[in-house]
């Protein structure tokens, strides 16, 4: 069996631990593993295989895994009850001005004051929901 087969198939061994670990660190050895395949196709000395395998892990371990683990981890936020109604369309039920109103924001009916307080939003129109106080939306008009 030559150099390169034998790199190969210790990285489809790596390739098969890090499904089964998913950290990332097998990844990194696997590709590096391809490198040392890929040098021993070149006919290089086992010796100089075995060191661009070592280089090509530690460059991938140091510079690519942290990158990727930051890349896989990020998250949005997880927005819930009234946090996750800022932002949303409302539709006006009920006449909406300064001192009160009712909205419909997703499926539900809030009660709602206007944004600026001047502002008068017809039953109808459509409302953008800016932030919630207490159990009021505060709503401004929705433009497009």
């Amino acid at each position: 069996m030559s150099d390169g087969t034998i790199w190969i198939v210790i990285a489809g061994a790596l390739v098969v631990g890090e499904l089964l670990t998913l950290d990332l660190t097998l990844a990194m050895f696997a590709l590096a593993a391809l490198i040392g395949a890929g040098v021993a196709l070149l006919g290089v000395d086992l010796v100089w295989q075995i060191v661009a395998f070592v280089v090509a892990a530690g460059g991938f371990g140091l510079g690519l895994r942290p990158v990727a683990k930051r890349q896989l981890q990020r998250t949005p936020p997880l927005l819930t009850g009234a946090d996750a109604l800022v932002g949303e369309r409302a539709m006006v039920v009920e006449r909406v001005d300064g001192g009160g109103g009712r909205v419909k924001i997703k499926g539900e009916i809030w009660s709602a004051r206007s944004y600026p307080t001047t502002t008068v939003l017809e039953a109808g129109s459509e409302a953008r929901v800016l932030r919630i106080d207490g159990a009021t939306a505060i709503v401004h008009s929705f433009e497009l």
